[in-house]
């Protein structure tokens, strides 16, 4: 085990609820004990006395409204905690030995992705992590796919925002989280970018959690593509992913197929016309560079097969 201090926990709540009592609850059967943190988006009063009343060592940070997930994040982390920077959902439910074995994992690399699955299919991957085509298009590592097919994986490209750890040091010196990005795909562009500073990923396959997926928004929702639209348009062009005209036809070939597919099957331009506002709002921003390295060569057909199949 690592020497230092134990990890601390952080877990954003827009709507508290049973699942986040089922995630504190968990991390109190933890075999290497770690500080909480909530970081509190906007759950009801009451119901925030009524968790510091029944989880009385988890610290609770009240921001007064909901200031999106890697905002809210951020300030936690600055506010509160020593250690590695675990992150959690609020809809996960991990393994008693979830933070040791995070823990364990956080000597080897600076980043560790741990490992989500499905409810009531603990044998099912929901994701082991992230991994980005060549236009920057993200799919979770190994979703569907059975737990024992992580044995001998390679590494992800970073851990997914839901069960990861970061080396607190590295995670500042990235900037932490970009706040421009309300909602989705934050681990990414933070992958991304602490590639960039050398950091490695290493897949914690054993650090497992029960992820209900979608919890806050659905995952079909108008919401929920207007959030998506929006990161993966800021995305894009933060990246400057379509430079050329033989990426930009790579971009055009997964967009216009996903977009189409909501207009028509759910009658919703949202997913649209958040990627467009995303576009415009990383204009005149410092480009960002993606590492050599961290990208995988996909047709687009392969892509949208992928993206097909990890909808739930």
């Amino acid at each position: 085990m690592p020497e230092g201090p134990n990890p601390t926990v952080y877990i954003p709540s827009l709507t508290g609820g049973g699942k986040l009592r089922a995630c504190l609850d968990a991390l109190a059967r933890q075999t290497v004990p770690a500080r909480v943190v909530l970081a509190d988006n906007g759950i009801p009063r009451g119901e925030v006395d009524e968790l510091s009343e029944k989880y009385p060592s988890t610290e609770i940070l009240s921001f007064g409204e909901n200031l999106g997930f890697g905002r809210a994040l951020n300030r936690a982390v600055q506010e509160a905690g020593d250690g590695p920077v675990i992150l959690l959902n609020d809809d996960v439910i991990p393994r008693p030995d979830f933070v040791e074995i995070m823990k364990r994992a956080s000597g080897i690399a600076p980043m560790v992705a741990g490992t989500l699955t499905r409810p009531g299919l603990p044998v099912i991957v929901d994701s082991a992590g992230v991994v980005v085509d060549q236009t920057l298009m993200a799919f979770d590592y190994f979703s569907g796919r059975p737990l024992e097919d992580l044995e001998g994986a390679p590494p992800p490209l970073g851990p997914t925002g839901g069960a990861a750890l970061y080396d607190r040091e590295l995670f500042e010196a990235a900037g932490g989280f970009d706040e421009r990005m309300f909602l989705y795909y934050e681990d990414v562009d933070l992958a991304l970018r602490m590639r960039g500073l050398g950091a490695s990923c290493h897949l914690a396959r054993k650090a497992l959690g029960e992820h209900a997926f979608s919890a806050t928004l659905g995952g079909k929702s108008p919401a929920k593509h207007r959030r998506t639209g929006w990161s993966r348009g800021y995305l894009l062009r933060r990246y400057r992913v379509a430079r050329t005209p033989r990426r930009a036809s790579q971009v055009l070939l997964r967009e216009v197929p996903i977009c189409g597919a909501q207009l028509i099957l759910r009658r919703s331009a949202a997913g649209l016309a958040g990627r467009l506002d995303g576009f415009r709002s990383a204009g005149g921003l410092q480009p960002r560079q993606v590492p050599a390295g961290s990208t995988i060569e996909l047709s687009a057909w392969k892509a949208l097969a992928i993206r097909r199949q990890q909808l739930r």
